[in-house]
């Protein structure tokens, strides 16, 4: 019976085989369309599944990876490397670690809110009779399977959770980089294969354990950049865009540079450290702004120091002095030129107001959760309108070193945990004089494998006290300056005084023997 069967389903084979032979080499291209779309639609009445392509390469942008694509990659990573027989390893952090992901034609399930979808890795075959510009012209893609019943749930909540997943993964695992801007030359460089920013990998150690100041200071820092961390919703309902601004200021050597690495190893953020003496102008800004990324905090460090922004706005007397003498510099650029000389470049033409349109313009809107740090070390000299609440939100204060900030130190270079013979001395003079955490590190750093805790303290003590005589040395020379000054502001007074005097009565003799003149004249006239 089964050879009858054979027998009979062998010309039938032959003949389906012959047939889908003629249709490939002679049916016309045209017709095939029409007959796969009503051939899928028939199919569709019976078929209980749904299908959603994922494609690797966007067909915009230079065939970049899809975010779709390498978001559901990272989220199926999980369950690949159990569910999966073949498997390929990509390497991430610079080879510092491994992500394990599902090989072409291979399968797993996953579940959702009790609802089961499969997710297939596939590819399309390369066309031959076309050039990629693609080094791998394969069309790779993931294929999503579920039951139709489920499609809402599917479209509006899994994708979204699987996308969300998929970032938050990425961002977990990503190596994190140290940006700083590439200068201008006038707009001919912003081409593909240029950068408006150039990085390098982020691997400061500093941490918020590590930090050199108050306890309860430091905490409320961490809180504050929690919260922020977490309020994208919140940010959204109060309609306002998802950024901060912090504004370190005080003197120098106190840990402000530290601050920002400690934030932004804290928060997982790359950094930006945005060079404005660099940047050509008001529309390079925000160029520079838009291709920066969420998850990420702009520094620009002594911004007092990188543009003329400390003032308010100038009147116009001095704009036309600063006129008058951009012609004169003009007219010595020329000769100077006619004389063979260089011509100093041409400075940075950002603005008060473009800056400002940085920090929260329409355009600051774009990419969120973003930190901007300001640093400075005269904040006094900084324009109110740039340091404004709602520009730099919160501003902290790093001074001067403190005695719980030294004890952080102390654990820090020397591990010493709980106290020592010398704190108490140490805690008086800290009082008593002002050094910076940068200053109290230096002395607490052992110098050679010989010196221990003891002497580290000692040289520390020492070197407190010497301070502290230096600082009392200034303040008398600081009042006798005071005092000579005031003396001679005495003196003039008193000059100026006698000049006055002096003026009054010549003043005087000149009205009396006028006086005397015209009585004598009137005498005279009498006789």
């Amino acid at each position: 019976m089964m050879q009858d069967v054979w027998t009979q389903l062998g010309p039938t084979i032959a003949a389906i085989m012959f047939t889908w032979t003629m249709y490939q080499n002679y049916f016309p291209h045209e017709l095939r369309g029409h007959i796969r779309r009503y051939t899928d639609k028939l199919v569709s009445y019976f078929y209980p599944y749904m299908h959603i392509i994922f494609y690797e390469l966007e067909t915009e942008g230079w065939f970049e990876r899809s975010k779709a694509y390498v978001a559901i990659e990272r989220y199926l990573s999980k369950n690949s490397s159990t569910q999966a027989k073949r498997l390929k390893a990509n390497a991430v952090k610079d080879g510092q670690s491994l992500v394990l992901t599902m090989d072409d034609h291979e399968e797993i399930t996953d579940e959702y809110k009790g609802e089961k979808v499969w997710w297939i890795s596939s590819q399309k075959p390369a066309n031959r009779q076309t050039i990629s510009l693609y080094k791998e012209d394969e069309k790779r893609y993931f294929k999503l399977k579920f039951h139709k019943k489920n499609r809402d749930l599917i479209t509006n909540t899994y994708l979204k959770y699987v996308l969300d997943e998929g970032k938050a993964i990425s961002v977990k695992e990503r190596q994190r980089k140290l940006y700083t801007n590439n200068k201008g030359d006038g707009g001919g460089y912003r081409y593909r294969g240029g950068r408006m920013w150039s990085g390098v990998v982020f691997e400061h150690p500093s941490t918020f354990d590590t930090l050199a100041m108050d306890p309860n200071k430091k905490q409320e820092i961490i809180d504050d950049l929690e919260t922020f961390s977490k309020s994208k919703d919140y940010y959204a309902k109060i309609g306002k865009a998802w950024k901060r601004g912090y504004l370190l200021y005080g003197p120098p050597g106190t840990g402000k540079s530290s601050m920002i690495a400690a934030m932004a190893n804290f928060l997982k953020y790359d950094v930006y450290d945005l060079e404005l003496t660099s940047v050509k102008d008001n529309t390079e800004l925000r160029k520079l702004l838009i291709d920066t990324t969420g998850k990420s905090i702009i520094v620009i460090e002594d911004i007092d120091c990188s543009l003329d922004l400390t003032g308010q706005r100038e009147t116009n007397k001095k704009k036309k002095e600063e006129e008058d003498k951009g012609k004169n510099e003009e007219d010595a650029v020329k000769e100077k030129i006619k004389k063979g000389g260089e011509v100093k470049e041409k400075q940075s033409e950002v603005t008060l107001s473009g800056l400002l349109n940085f920090i929260d313009g329409l355009w600051s809107a774009i990419g969120g959760e973003r930190l901007i740090v300001f640093t400075t070390n005269y904040v006094e000299k900084l324009d109110p309108a740039l340091i404004r609440r709602g520009r730099m939100d919160k501003h902290i204060v790093l001074s001067y070193c403190c005695f719980e900030s030294f004890r952080v130190l102390a654990h820090n270079y020397l591990d010493v945990v709980e106290s020592h013979v010398h704190f108490p001395e140490i805690r008086r003079l800290l009082e008593e004089t002002n050094m910076t955490p940068a200053d109290i590190a230096e002395n607490l750093m052992p110098k050679s494998s010989k010196e221990n805790a003891d002497t580290c303290l000692e040289r520390l003590i020492k070197a407190l006290e010497t301070a502290k005589e230096e600082a009392k040395l200034k303040a008398e020379e600081e009042e006798r300056a005071k005092a000579a000054e005031k003396e001679k502001e005495e003196k003039d007074r008193e000059e100026k005084k006698e000049v006055t005097a002096t003026e009054e009565a010549k003043n005087a003799d000149g009205v009396n023997e006028k006086d005397n003149g015209v009585k004598e004249n009137g005498d005279a006239s009498k006789d």
